[in-house]
């Protein structure tokens, strides 16, 4: 697996395919570049197509330490210019979704586009910061429970395939404990409507059917977002329903890109 190492930290990352824009592929919260395995591979076939572990998750270190969503941007940044992308799309699943959207605010130059699926929440409702914040006190005191139920009680729907429910369970319980912490807090520690008005590339949200950012105030602070909305999926809609994610990207790509 090649690596890119940045500020001593060293960044696993896959690469394939040929043609512009390029792509970069970025992952949530304890998961890992497999996540988006159904667009890379789609994609791969006209498009050059970068997939990211970010600092903590998959094949790259783990360091100790704080998690802040602008420290995984500056590493997507590096890695833009180390691999010669110019401007790519990048793609961001949840954790990832809020880290393109900082990408795009602090490195305009670096992405011609963004795509945030079913992106983490802009702004926390008080009831689910308590919540997390309490499964984020579990986690240090050695109780992984509360955050195995909240990943299967939260992001899927009754009707997810129990498969895939486990296999996405599996490597986010693999994350390491400090990780899974630290990132959460960074994701509370997100000022969403903040960073959203200082980007100025296109943007497509992408939501589930369980939306973690209402519309209204999406189109609020991001007044030219394009919004999609996938059917029959939960939080992982891109690999609940590939084939719709596929789509929809392809199609804000001809349309707006």
């Amino acid at each position: 697996m090649p690596t890119i190492t940045y500020r001593g930290i060293k960044l696993a990352y896959e690469d394939r395919g040929a043609g512009k824009p390029a792509f970069v592929f970025v992952h949530g919260w304890t998961c890992n570049r497999s996540f988006f395995a159904p667009q890379a591979e789609y994609f791969s076939r006209r498009h050059r197509v970068v997939s990211l572990d970010l600092r903590g998750h998959g094949d790259s270190d783990k360091p100790q330490g704080k998690y802040p969503i602008a420290a995984y941007a500056e590493d997507i940044a590096y890695v833009v210019d180390q691999l010669g992308l110019g401007q790519p799309v990048a793609v961001g699943h949840s954790m990832g979704g809020i880290t393109v959207l900082q990408l795009a605010a602090t490195h305009p130059d670096r992405v011609s586009a963004i795509v945030m699926v079913d992106p983490a929440p802009f702004v926390f409702p008080p009831e689910l910061r308590t919540a997390i914040e309490a499964m984020i006190a579990a986690i240090e005191a050695g109780n992984q429970e509360p955050r195995r139920q909240f990943v299967e009680k939260n992001l899927f729907l009754p009707a997810s395939d129990r498969k895939l429910v486990e296999d996405v369970l599996a490597v986010m319980m693999a994350a390491p404990s400090h990780v899974a912490a630290d990132a959460m807090r960074g994701i509370l520690a997100f000022e969403g409507p903040a960073v959203a008005a200082r980007c100025k590339v296109p943007v497509l949200h992408l939501a589930a059917t369980a939306r973690l950012n209402p519309p209204h105030l999406m189109s609020q602070w991001l007044p030219t977002v394009v919004h999609g909305w996938t059917v029959g999926a939960g939080h992982f809609n891109q690999l609940e329903v590939p084939d719709q994610v596929n789509s929809m990207i392809e199609g804000f790509l001809r349309h707006h890109v």
